[in-house]
């Protein structure tokens, strides 16, 4: 095994096992509190970062299972680079702090902030570059824009959003519309970053096979 596919096999692990973790420990957490396990489920798929963390796990297990399918083409790769990226250093930044769980719960949290992010980030590194250009990088607009959509529509039914800077009952629309411009420009921005990392290995990796 090779040591980049050896990397996507333990991306995939990570990330399923952190996902499976998290849905156990909701499901405890809402049932224990009179909620069904349908309700565990609908609020399981309403955050972000199980989005992006489901999407690093299923381009992993597409490096190791399909590595010629779509889901594991160059541009796959680095929209989903970015989104696990972004959640990851967004995290950091701004919610680490305030956010201090314990036990399984704070081990989850690692694992989807944290471990996902870097093996994902480090398998993005060790695949094949040369792939993209610069416009590549505004389909990482995709997913926050889906996501909005997809968040507006749930919250829409039941009156539950995931995030304030989403939330249309507590935001002005001028408000509600600059926060999706920034998070999808910021999107945007981390995605060219990526296009330019995976220029210049390319060129460095053309340099040293001449």
């Amino acid at each position: 095994m090779t040591l980049r596919r050896g990397l996507a096999t333990i991306t995939a692990i990570a990330a399923w096992a952190a996902l499976a973790l998290q849905l156990v420990l909701l499901i405890g957490q809402m049932t224990g509190n009179g909620a069904s396990v349908v309700e565990a489920l609908w609020r399981f798929f309403g955050f972000f970062t199980i989005i992006m963390n489901l999407m690093a796990a299923t381009v992993a297990s597409a490096l190791v299972l399909n590595p010629a399918g779509h889901l594991a083409a160059p541009r796959s790769r680095l929209v989903t680079a970015a989104a696990i990226v972004f959640g990851g250093l967004v995290y950091s930044v701004a919610l680490r702090a305030i956010w201090q769980p314990a036990g399984w719960q704070a081990v989850a949290d690692h694992a989807l902030h944290d471990a996902t992010p870097v093996l994902f980030f480090l398998t993005w590194l060790a695949w094949d570059h040369g792939g993209l250009k610069w416009r590549d990088a505004l389909w990482a607009a995709v997913p926050p824009l889906a996501y909005c959509a997809y968040a507006f529509a749930r919250g829409a039914a039941d009156g539950w959003y995931a995030y304030w800077f989403l939330n249309p009952e507590t935001l002005s629309n001028p408000q509600l519309f600059t926060n999706i411009a920034l998070l999808t420009l910021a999107f945007i921005v981390v995605a060219t970053a990526l296009v330019g990392i995976d220029r210049l290995l390319s060129s460095r990796r053309g340099v040293a096979r001449a």
